[in-house]
């Protein structure tokens, strides 16, 4: 769905709405699961990023795309959420581990798709390598981390990412060959 028309929308309809959690419930979900690393959190920030969104429709200009828009909304939440006093008493920071996302809510896991169907043996090896990888990225300092994440995952530009964090389009770019070089390092390190 082209989503153009909600630049000067005022409100939007319950139809335009699920079609936005259609299209964008995935990644919003992903994220907030990134950001919190809990599965029930981030079902709870997801649903209150579309009631945001659905409420604040007024304030979407469209200067940026809708994804990222709805992505800032989620971090936005999440780091009021993190505020609050139930966060605060709550049992943060517990890690799941990214092999167990798939079961989680029905949820799909950050993993790549390919076009070609290789083997299973070859598919079973390709999602561990994608893991050990993504367990990498996740462990790398926050800065980078969600950098990369913007980036590889969600395939936002370096300037969209900019303005989305608030920071320089050189600080995007310099994060993210630093954290591409670090997840790099480390791989080499593992595979040796």
């Amino acid at each position: 769905m082209d989503y153009q028309f909600l630049a000067q929308a005022q409100t939007i309809d319950n139809y335009t709405l699920s079609s936005m959690m259609d299209d964008y419930g995935n990644d919003v979900w992903n994220y907030a699961y990134f950001l919190t690393k809990s599965a029930e959190q981030a079902d709870d920030l997801s649903q209150e990023v579309f009631i945001r969104a659905y409420s604040g429709i007024a304030h979407y200009r469209g200067e940026c795309s809708l994804k990222t828009w709805l992505l800032t909304i989620t971090r936005n939440t999440t780091f009021t959420y993190r505020k609050s006093r139930f966060f605060r008493s709550s049992l943060w920071g517990e890690t799941l581990p990214i092999e167990t996302e798939r079961e989680l809510s029905g949820r799909s896991v950050m993993v790549p798709s390919q076009s070609v169907h290789p083997s299973a043996e070859m598919e079973v090896m390709r999602k561990e390598h994608v893991h050990e990888i993504w367990d990498i990225v996740l462990a790398l300092p926050k800065k980078f981390r969600e950098i990369l994440l913007l980036n590889l995952k969600y395939e936002l530009t370096t300037s969209e990412i900019a303005e989305m964090l608030k920071i320089s389009l050189g600080t995007v770019k310099s994060r993210l060959s630093r954290g591409k070089d670090k997840v790099r390092k480390q791989w080499e390190e593992r595979s040796e």
